[in-house]
């Protein structure tokens, strides 16, 4: 029976997700063809974003606790740990923000044009020779007062830990004169029961699991209920040690981190 009603769930998920990523696109192309001004345009795919993920967010059923959220008019690099898709909705549907992600995510078919159209800033990890006018283009945004999101892991986790941080992106911050805001993401409970290995893989993104594979396994989910911890600002100066900047960043957010339940 519990297999049939997933199965249902997932079908009747699809379908909302179909509709909305239709109108998503349908709205974002609008934008596309009419907004000629650079800031304009993204500040628009910003909010556009943040619209359609907040209804997925409510569709899929994912409750969201917010501790100590900054205030509307306060920008900056926000700075997370990242175990997914989930946490990019949860936090888009959050805060129109312009997410910073890989130039592979553009490659992909499907993924890339949601990213495009969502207002995404892309970063080549696999290789750094373009690494300054990458940084260059996250201090233009930061500066025009956009909020920023980075995952400094570079990639996304199994729930049991929260790998090094890159630094080099980090420095965009103090370079734009903002503070860096970290948060953590947390996952509370899934289908009421505590965050788990039975439930892992439905919730977080990682090695060899699809995307496909992914969002079947979280669109069967009854209820997911995560949580979205704002820390203190961190303010930084372009000559400070970046990578002391960089640890003690990470060292707030572990210290709030919940990891899956082994066992």
């Amino acid at each position: 029976m519990e297999k049939i009603q997933n199965g249902f769930r997932f079908l009747y998920r699809l379908i909302i997700f179909i509709a909305l990523t239709i109108a998503f696109l349908l709205t974002s192309f609008r934008i596309h063809w009419r907004t000629k001004d650079e800031f304009e345009r993204m500040d628009k795919f910003s909010k556009n974003g943040s619209f359609f993920t907040k209804l997925v967010c409510r569709f899929f059923n994912i409750k969201i606790n917010v501790i100590n959220g900054p205030a509307e008019d306060k920008v900056g690099l926000i700075v997370g740990n990242h175990m997914g898709f989930i946490d990019i909705l949860v936090m888009n549907s959050l805060m129109p923000s312009l997410f910073i992600t890989s130039k592979e995510i553009k490659e992909t078919p499907f993924l890339g044009l949601l990213c495009e159209m969502g207002g995404c800033l892309f970063v080549e990890r696999r290789s750094r020779s373009t690494i300054n006018d990458e940084l260059s283009e996250i201090i233009k945004y930061l500066k025009e007062g956009f909020r920023v999101i980075l995952f400094p892991e570079a990639t996304s986790t199994n729930g049991e830990g929260i790998f090094p941080f890159k630094r080099t992106l980090l420095t965009a911050a103090p370079l734009a004169e903002v503070p860096v805001q970290p948060y953590c993401f947390n996952y509370l409970s899934i289908n009421g029961e505590p965050f788990n290995l039975k439930y892992r893989n439905a919730v977080c993104w990682y090695g060899t699991i699809t995307f496909v594979e992914g969002f079947f396994r979280f669109s069967s989910l009854k209820e997911i209920v995560v949580e979205v911890n704002f820390l203190d600002p961190v303010y930084s100066k372009p000559e400070d040690d970046r990578g002391k900047v960089a640890d003690g960043i990470r060292e707030m957010i572990v210290k709030k981190f919940k990891p899956v339940q082994l066992s």
